[in-house]
C-alpha cells in the first residue's frame, strides 16, 4: 500500500480539472475533489498512439490518511467518474472514512482524453483504443501517483468489464474485485445494441460526412439505451405508468421527450460514444496478456478473490455472460441481484437493489 506521502504528496503535482466540460451535478452524485494527470503520448493495444494524453479522476477519502486502504472505482459506457456513487458514502460499500477511492474517467469520456476533446487527434482522427488501453491508462495512473497495491478494483457495466481486464493483466495488483453486470468477452448480443446506437449517432451525425446537420443526433439513440437495453419491460411498463399518473394513459413519449432533454445537457459528445462502443465490442479478456484468445484460460489466471453480480434478467450485458465469467475464475463468489431494472440494477435507481449491492460488496471487502 502506498504510504501517506505518496499519494498525498502526488496530487500536489497534478492539475486540478477545471469544471468546464463536467456535466451538471446530479441528485444522488457525490462530490469530490477532481484532478487530471498528463501521461504524454499514451501507446495503444492497436500500435497507435493517443497524443498529449491526460486522465481525469476524483479522489474521495483522506488522501493523507496511510491507515485507509486504496480503492479503484470505474465508470460505465458513456459515464463520468460519478458512475458508482451510489455505492460511495458513509454507511455504503466504499464509505470514504474507510478506504481512499480513486473514481476514474475511461479513455473517451470527455473528461479523460477523447475524440471530442483531442486537438491534434479530433473527431474520426482519433485512434481506436481498447478496454485494455482504459486499464493500462489506469494502472499508469496508479503507478504516477506512486500506489504500490490497491485493495480493489469495481465497477459495473464497461467498469465491470474494466474489472475483470484488470485481473488478467495485473494479477498481484488488487486484493479483491468487484464485477457488476460484467462480461469477460462481449456478446453478439451487446455487439448488436451497440451496432444500432452507433447507426443512429452517425446518421445524426451525418454533417460530419459531408451531408445535412441533424436536429438531434440523440434522439432515436435515447429509446434504445436508456431505455430498451438498460430496463426490463415490467419496469418501464411501471415507470411509465407512474410518470403519466393518470388511469388509461400509457404514452411513453413525454417520458422519452424528459430523457432526451436530461441527456442532452450532460454534454456528452456522441462520437466519444461511438468509439467507446467500439472498444466495448472489441472486449475480450482472452486476447489480454499472453492468452492468444482463450477467454476461459484469462479467466482462470485470475487471483485477487472476485465479487460478481447481475440480475436475472438484462437486456444490454446478457446475465449468462456474468454467471459464465463467475465459473471460470479460481475465487469467485455470484451474487443475482433481485431487482426488475434489468441492466440498471447495478445503479441508484433501483433502491432495494442498491442497498442489497451495498451489504453484500461490503461484506465481502471487509
Amino acid at each position: 500500500m502506498t504510504r501517506v506521502s505518496d499519494l498525498a504528496e502526488a496530487l500536489l503535482t497534478v492539475s486540478a480539472v477545471q469544471p468546464l466540460r463536467h456535466p451538471p451535478f446530479q441528485l444522488g452524485w457525490v462530490d469530490a475533489p477532481h484532478y487530471s494527470v498528463s501521461l504524454g503520448d499514451f501507446p495503444l493495444d492497436s500500435g497507435g498512439v493517443i497524443e498529449d494524453f491526460s486522465i481525469s479522476f476524483a479522489v474521495h477519502g483522506d488522501s493523507r490518511d496511510d491507515r485507509l486502504p486504496i480503492a479503484l472505482a470505474l465508470c460505465a459506457i458513456g459515464s463520468t467518474h460519478h458512475r458508482m456513487d451510489f455505492m460511495i458514502g458513509t454507511g455504503q460499500a466504499l464509505d470514504p472514512s474507510r478506504l481512499r477511492i480513486l473514481a476514474i474517467d475511461a479513455i473517451g469520456n470527455g473528461l479523460t482524453t477523447s475524440p471530442s476533446t483531442s486537438r491534434s487527434q479530433p473527431g474520426y482522427l482519433f485512434p481506436q483504443f481498447t478496454i485494455g488501453d482504459m486499464v493500462r491508462s489506469q494502472a499508469s495512473l496508479v503507478k504516477r501517483l506512486g500506489i504500490e497495491k490497491l485493495d480493489l478494483v469495481a465497477g459495473a457495466s464497461m467498469g465491470g468489464m474494466q474489472s475483470l481486464a484488470w485481473g488478467v493483466m495485473y494479477p498481484e495488483a488488487m486484493r479483491r474485485i468487484v464485477a457488476l453486470t460484467p462480461m469477460a468477452k462481449t456478446t453478439p448480443w451487446a455487439r448488436l445494441v451497440n451496432l444500432l446506437a452507433r447507426s443512429t449517432l452517425e446518421r445524426g451525425m451525418c454533417h460530419e460526412l459531408g451531408g445535412e446537420p441533424a436536429t438531434d443526433p440523440w434522439y432515436d439513440w435515447v429509446p434504445l439505451m436508456l431505455a430498451l437495453s438498460m430496463r426490463t419491460p415490467s419496469q418501464f411498463d411501471a415507470e411509465i405508468l407512474d410518470f403519466c399518473r393518470s388511469p388509461g394513459k400509457s404514452d411513453p413519449c413525454p417520458w422519452l421527450d424528459l430523457r432526451r432533454s436530461w441527456w442532452r445537457s450532460q454534454g456528452f459528445e456522441s462520437i466519444d460514444w461511438i468509439y467507446q462502443s467500439r472498444a466495448y465490442d472489441l472486449h475480450d479478456v482472452g486476447k489480454l496478456g499472453s492468452f492468444n484468445g482463450d477467454t476461459v484460460a484469462a479467466l482462470n489466471s485470475v487471483r485477487a478473490p472476485t465479487f460478481i453480480a447481475a440480475p436475472s434478467l438484462d437486456l444490454y450485458n446478457p446475465a449468462d455472460a456474468a454467471v459464465w465469467a463467475s465459473r471460470h475464475i479460481p475465487e469467485c463468489h455470484y451474487m443475482e441481484i433481485n431487482s426488475v431494472y434489468g441492466h440498471m440494477a447495478a445503479s441508484g435507481l433501483d433502491q432495494s437493489a442498491s442497498r442489497a449491492l451495498n451489504d453484500a460488496v461490503a461484506r465481502f471487502i471487509a
